[in-house]
């Protein structure tokens, strides 16, 4: 299982890292250590990508990869201190726009973000690792 976080700043603005293994822009995330509760998983991988610590607000989605097998959680989270940084897993730390993020990102992760920007109920999703091909709620 893996954890992202939308880190949104006060204008709006969404907390992104370019990963140093792909390339991708994404909002910053991993995999769950196994003794790890997910929040916890958040506010760790957020730090160790962008330096930044974080609050986790809330769930805001659920997506699967059919093609891996894998369950992604993402939240809503909000700075709450820190310092802007590069890591091992990113090569830039960039706070885009949402249009900024339609562009950059591909569509089954712009789509977590995008989903995490709403004020509604819990999202669940699948993909193939490219499109989305089920949606619920």
């Amino acid at each position: 299982m893996s954890v992202a976080g939308v880190v949104v700043r006060e204008d709006g603005r969404v907390l992104t890292i370019r990963r140093a293994d792909n390339g991708t822009w994404e909002p910053p995330g991993g995999v769950l250590e196994l003794t790890e509760a997910p929040e916890d998983g958040v506010r760790r991988e957020v730090f160790e990508e962008t330096g930044l610590k974080v609050q986790v607000e809330r769930l805001t989605g659920v997506y699967k990869n059919t093609t891996r097998g894998i369950v992604a959680l993402v939240f809503l989270c909000a700075v709450e201190g820190g310092h802007e940084r590069l890591s091992d897993e990113s090569t830039a730390v960039e706070w885009l726009t949402r249009d900024e993020i339609a562009d950059r990102m591909g569509e089954v992760f712009a789509i977590r973000v995008l989903d995490a920007l709403e004020e509604s109920a819990v999202h669940v999703r699948s993909h193939d690792g490219r499109k989305v091909t089920a949606t619920a709620f």
